[in-house]
C-alpha cells in the first residue's frame, strides 16, 4: 500500500497539471478574443464566420478616446479612479480594527457579529436602490462622486471584516502583547505590529474590495449622470439604437480593465499568500 501511494501521486500530478493548463485556456480564451477584436475594423469585427487574419487597426482605440468627435473617456476613468481608491482605503481603515476586535481580542459574541456583518450582504442591492435614490436626492448628492464613495464604501466592509478577521486570526497574540508591555497604544499596535505582520491578507482584502468598487454598475447608473460618470456607466453607453459596435466595445472594454489586472499583476504574491493565509496548520 505505501509503495502504491508514491506511484498514483506522480500519475496524478500530470494530469492536475495539464487539467489546470486548459482550465486556464479557457477561462483566457475570451480576453484573448476581445484584444484582438478591438484590433479589427468594425467590417471585420462583425464578419462571421470571423476572420483571424484581418488587417490590424487602431480605430476602436481612437474612437473610444473621443478621436472621432465623442465623448471623451478620461471623467469616467478619474471618476472610477477615485471612487475606487478611496473606497478601498476607507474600508481597509474601518476594517482593520474591527477585525481586530473579532480576531485578536474578541468580543462577546464576536460569531454572531461575523454572521450580521455577512448577513447584509444577503438582500439584493435593488431592493435598497430607491430609498438610496431619493436620500442622495433629498441631500443634494445625485451626480456626485463622493456618494459613490461612500456607498462603495458600505457595500465592501462587510465583507472586509469577514476577510481580515481570518487573516488577524493568524497574528501571533504573544507579539502583540509584548508591543503592549513596552507601552504601544492600540493605533501603534494595529499600525506597526499587526499590519506589517498581515500585510499578504490586507493586500488581497484590498484588492477584492478595489475590484468590486471598480466594476459596480447599477448604483452608479441611477445616481450618476454627467459629473459623477462612472467607466462602467461610460461603456454602456456605446450601445445605442443605431446597433453595437463591436470593435469600439472591445477597445473600451480592454481599456477599462486594465487597471483592474495591473492591480492584480502587482499585488498577486501578495494575493496568493493572503488568500491562502490560514489554509495549513
Amino acid at each position: 500500500m505505501s509503495a502504491l501511494a508514491p506511484r498514483t501521486r506522480s500519475r496524478r500530478g500530470p494530469v492536475l497539471g495539464l487539467a489546470a493548463w486548459l482550465a486556464g485556456v479557457v477561462f483566457f480564451l475570451p480576453i484573448a478574443w476581445m484584444a484582438l477584436t478591438s484590433f479589427h475594423s468594425e467590417t471585420d469585427a462583425a464578419a462571421n464566420p470571423p476572420s483571424f487574419a484581418a488587417a490590424l487597426t487602431l480605430d476602436g482605440y481612437r474612437e473610444f478616446f473621443g478621436s472621432g468627435g465623442g465623448a471623451s473617456p478620461w471623467p469616467a476613468l478619474v471618476n472610477s479612479t477615485v471612487a475606487s481608491v478611496v473606497s478601498t482605503g476607507c474600508v481597509l481603515l474601518l476594517a482593520l480594527p474591527a477585525a481586530y476586535a473579532l480576531s485578536i481580542r474578541p468580543v462577546r459574541k464576536w460569531t454572531d457579529v461575523l454572521f450580521f456583518f455577512l448577513s447584509t450582504k444577503m438582500m439584493p442591492a435593488v431592493a435598497g436602490l430607491l430609498p438610496i435614490y431619493l436620500f442622495a436626492r433629498n441631500a443634494g448628492m445625485l451626480d456626485n462622486v463622493w456618494l459613490l464613495v461612500v456607498l462603495h464604501t458600505a457595500m465592501n466592509l462587510p465583507i472586509a471584516v469577514w476577510m481580515m478577521q481570518s487573516f488577524l486570526a493568524e497574528v501571533p497574540v504573544a507579539v502583540i502583547e509584548a508591543a503592549r508591555v513596552d507601552g504601544a497604544r492600540l493605533p501603534t499596535v494595529l499600525a506597526r505590529v499587526v499590519a506589517p505582520i498581515a500585510l499578504p491578507g490586507i493586500a488581497a482584502t484590498a484588492l477584492i474590495c478595489f475590484i468590486f468598487s471598480w466594476n459596480e454598475l447599477l448604483f452608479a447608473r441611477v445616481l450618476t449622470g454627467v459629473v459623477a460618470e462612472t467607466a462602467p456607466v461610460f461603456l454602456t453607453g456605446f450601445i445605442t439604437s443605431q446597433g453595437l459596435f463591436l470593435a469600439k466595445v472591445c477597445a473600451a472594454s480592454l481599456v477599462i480593465s486594465l487597471p483592474v489586472l495591473a492591480a492584480g499583476f502587482a499585488a498577486q504574491d501578495k494575493l496568493v499568500q493572503g488568500l491562502s493565509l490560514g489554509a495549513v496548520k
